[in-house]
């Protein structure tokens, strides 16, 4: 593991009062490429999530459970972008990139605050999806509004907690420089090879503690879909089959992305390649990812684009 393992005399150091973001590190005519692409990207992102928070508001038939689940996703998709990328944009136009040391702890805290909080949400979507493909029947009656807050408060509630950890962690380190970010944003693994002090700590609880609410979060949905499994192969007719699978798809697809991408970059060892191929991941689950997921859930899911297209009858 590459981190500083020296200790200083904290009382000689002058702590830094802000950091520079290392940015993308892509020169030329490709830098405004993939810097238009990822605006192009972020701009479509936002549209189609707010689309999955406003087009249930003006149809009461998609007053459900799944849909409660997929506005928090929307919403928590919003935000975890908008943590990043209007920052990295207003970077691209600068040429200082520099960021305060508060402002840097707080991209920490929201960055990981709302990523965990979507993972434990996942879990949360994946028993949403069991009951209805094995209780369909009792379905409004098991996930009840408050069985459905119950669940969304705790994503939020461990969100928070797992993200204040690190954040902590980070913020009590002392900084006497140097101080460029390898990366175009803050985050925990670019900061603790800045630190001055002993960071071995802190990458344990990176690994232990982000790997357990990981692989927690992970088994508990692959258990769930397991479960889908079984109730799938009790459905005799193959256009049954699919309407099930049709439900649940999106969702595994949009679980594959974030936890493949997440697992990626905070449970290998840090190391000067491994910070290079961590910002290609974190362009993936901080840009591409929440642009997917609204248009994955709605290009499977036949009532909301019904209602999509009812919304633009109207509006015409």
């Amino acid at each position: 593991m590459h981190c500083r393992m020296y200790a200083i005399n904290v009382d000689n150091c002058t702590s830094i009062a802000d950091f520079v973001l290392a940015g993308l590190e892509v020169q030329g005519d490709l830098q405004v490429i993939l810097y238009l692409s990822l605006l192009i990207m972020y701009i479509l992102g936002l549209a189609a999530n707010l689309s999955i928070i406003i087009i249930p508001i003006f149809n009461p038939t998609l007053h459900t459970p799944m849909y409660f689940f997929l506005y928090n996703l929307a919403f928590l998709d919003i935000c975890y972008s908008s943590v990043v990328v209007p920052r990295m944009f207003a970077d691209f136009m600068s040429q200082k990139k520099m960021i305060s040391f508060g402002g840097c702890m707080l991209q920490v805290h929201f960055f990981h605050f709302l990523g965990s909080t979507e993972v434990v949400l996942f879990s949360a979507m994946s028993y949403d999806r069991y009951v209805a493909i094995a209780h369909p029947l009792r379905y409004t009656t098991i996930m009840s509004y408050n069985v459905c807050f119950a669940l969304a408060s705790c994503s939020w509630v461990i969100g928070f907690f797992h993200a204040s950890v690190h954040s902590i962690m980070t913020a009590r380190l002392p900084f006497c420089g140097p101080k460029i970010v390898k990366h175009f944003f803050c985050d925990v693994k670019p900061l603790l090879n800045l630190a001055s002090a002993d960071v071995s700590l802190n990458f344990k609880l990176l690994i232990r503690v982000t790997g357990t609410l990981a692989t927690t979060t992970l088994l508990l949905t692959i258990l769930f879909y397991a479960l889908i499994s079984k109730f799938l192969m009790k459905i005799k007719t193959s256009q049954g089959r699919k309407r099930a699978l049709s439900t649940c798809s999106g969702h595994f697809t949009v679980v594959t992305l974030q936890y493949g991408t997440a697992i990626f970059t905070y449970m290998r060892p840090s190391s000067e390649k491994s910070l290079d191929q961590d910002r290609s991941a974190a362009i993936m689950f901080s840009v591409i990812t929440p642009a997917l997921n609204p248009i994955i859930y709605t290009l499977r899911n036949k009532d909301m684009i019904k209602a999509l297209k009812r919304l633009f009858k109207k509006s015409h």
